[in-house]
């Protein structure tokens, strides 16, 4: 799984029992995707020993049982499958989805705000920020929450310099290239721009989250 423009993956202990494999260590969309293709690779021949496998924005993490399977030999193992140059295929396992938001007023305060930081007034920016689905990057930080990117260069903007103490579950966030789902409360240096009522999160259910990583989110208006 070598990519011309990325570093060799690095392969790191985590703990007494996690190995983590990084792809990069800054976030672009080439170190994201080799990180989802190698973790669907892994999750279709668990490697012995292994419990879980938890992909991050450019980094898989493996949980083992150290009674099973000890550091080096399964360093081993995650270095042989990353010289196959065999991957998961994304498109294959690819889900697209359509979330309805709506944008701007007391569930969008910063709305205007992240318009203004693009050079667009709000309706141009909605649009724009709605014009293509984008690929679930990860999902993490908070229960449910989910990272989702990217979006082109001219919608790039910073995060908020103050930090909100609290946002709602189903905000609708918007910062460095990405737009990000909550599905708790929580704090966030993020612009929030809108709301919606699907959640991510469902602790009685069975995976807990829908979205997984290389799935398609398209944003829509709420009508």
């Amino acid at each position: 799984m070598a990519d011309a423009g990325l570093p060799l993956p690095l392969i790191v202990p985590l703990g007494d029992a996690g190995l983590l494999v990084r792809f990069a260590t800054t976030l672009s969309d080439a170190a994201n995707r080799r990180a989802i293709a190698f973790a669907r690779l892994l999750r279709r021949d668990l490697p012995f020993g292994v419990s879980e496998i938890d992909p991050n924005l450019v980094s898989v993490l493996l949980k083992y049982d150290p009674q099973m399977i000890d550091f080096d030999r399964l360093a081993g193992e995650v270095r042989l499958l990353l010289g196959s140059g065999t991957a998961a295929d994304e498109a294959d396992e690819a889900t697209e989805y359509a979330i309805a938001v709506e944008f701007g007023g007391a569930v969008g305060p910063d709305l205007a705000e992240a318009a203004a930081a693009t050079g667009l007034d709000v309706d141009s920016f909605v649009k724009a920020h709605n014009a293509g689905p984008l690929r679930v990057l990860t999902t993490g930080f908070a229960p449910g929450f989910v990272y989702c990117g990217f979006h082109p260069e001219a919608l790039q903007v910073p995060r908020r310099t103050e930090v909100r103490r609290s946002v709602p579950a189903g905000s609708v966030l918007f910062a460095a290239g990405q737009t990000a789902i909550t599905s708790t409360t929580i704090p966030t240096g993020w612009h929030v721009i809108g709301r919606t009522a699907f959640r991510n999160f469902d602790a009685d259910a069975a995976p807990p989250t829908q979205l997984r990583e290389g799935d398609a989110v398209r944003f829509e208006v709420v009508r």
